[in-house]
């Protein structure tokens, strides 16, 4: 069984589409995105509503992530620090964890096997 690696990104939301096409194109496919609250170093920021200054603690991010065996996992962080890194506070951090095992819940299938595309299988489709 290939290693399994975990890939977190926490970043701008307005990187998302130039992010997943950067990914798509070196093979990444399967991704889960959600949209996240946090502060890094430094601590939120401050704005003006109506006149008065409020701190902001929380700032919206964007969180990626993917699991991977056969593409090379400094192929993944070298294509998103290429993206994220505008070299301003706020670009993100990424995070890379070994994984134990994956299982595909639908056929039961373990490790790299469960994260794999299955060639000719018809897809989950999202429709507007």
């Amino acid at each position: 069984m290939a290693m399994l690696t975990k890939i977190e990104i926490i970043t701008r939301s307005s990187k998302l589409d130039e992010l997943l096409r950067a990914l798509n194109r070196i093979g990444v496919m399967g991704i889960t995105v959600s949209q996240v609250f946090g502060c890094g170093l430094s601590k939120g920021h401050q704005e003006i509503y109506r006149g008065k200054k409020y701190d902001v603690k929380l700032v919206p991010k964007i969180k990626v992530e993917t699991v991977v065996s056969e593409i090379p996992v400094p192929t993944v962080l070298a294509t998103c620090e290429s993206v994220l890194r505008t070299g301003q506070f706020g670009d993100g951090k990424i995070f890379v964890t070994e994984l134990k095992d994956a299982v595909r819940i639908r056929t039961g299938q373990h490790g790299d096997e469960a994260i794999r595309d299955i060639p000719g299988e018809k897809k989950e489709t999202i429709s507007a």
